[in-house]
């Protein structure tokens, strides 16, 4: 199960990295994106944490404690991240991308919850 969270979270992360780096000009202006290279940076953040998730899930051990805390922590956070944004523009956003969010959200929430149940405590190895 954890190793699906990896793989799982690397399938939001990396797709959406590599969609905001390459973001095309004419389609940041329609949905807003302004100034472009922080979309590119953000881009390229987020399609290495995906990489680096790949690479964590796909290790022949255990993922370490570290690499399960970083997908915790970057879960929540992005998670932490859509929701006050979403909440904020309301009405103005269509409702589909609005629940796309929402639901990006709480899939993030979900992987982040199953990640933490499904580490292995210390109390368990001995």
């Amino acid at each position: 199960m954890l190793r699906a969270s990896f793989w799982l979270t690397a399938v939001v992360f990396l797709p959406l990295g590599l969609l905001l780096y390459f973001l095309p000009a004419t389609l940041a202006g329609a949905v807003g994106v302004s100034p472009l290279w922080l979309a590119r940076v953000c881009g390229g953040i987020l399609a290495v944490w995906g990489v680096f998730l790949i690479a964590s899930g796909s290790t022949s051990s255990q993922p370490q404690g570290t690499a399960v805390g970083g997908l915790v922590a970057g879960n929540l956070l992005s998670a932490a991240t859509l929701v006050p944004a979403v909440i904020r523009q309301g009405e103005g956003m269509p409702p589909a991308l609005r629940a796309i969010l929402l639901g990006s959200a709480g899939v993030l929430t979900l992987l982040a919850v199953a990640a933490l149940i499904a580490f292995p405590s210390r109390r368990s190895r001995l």
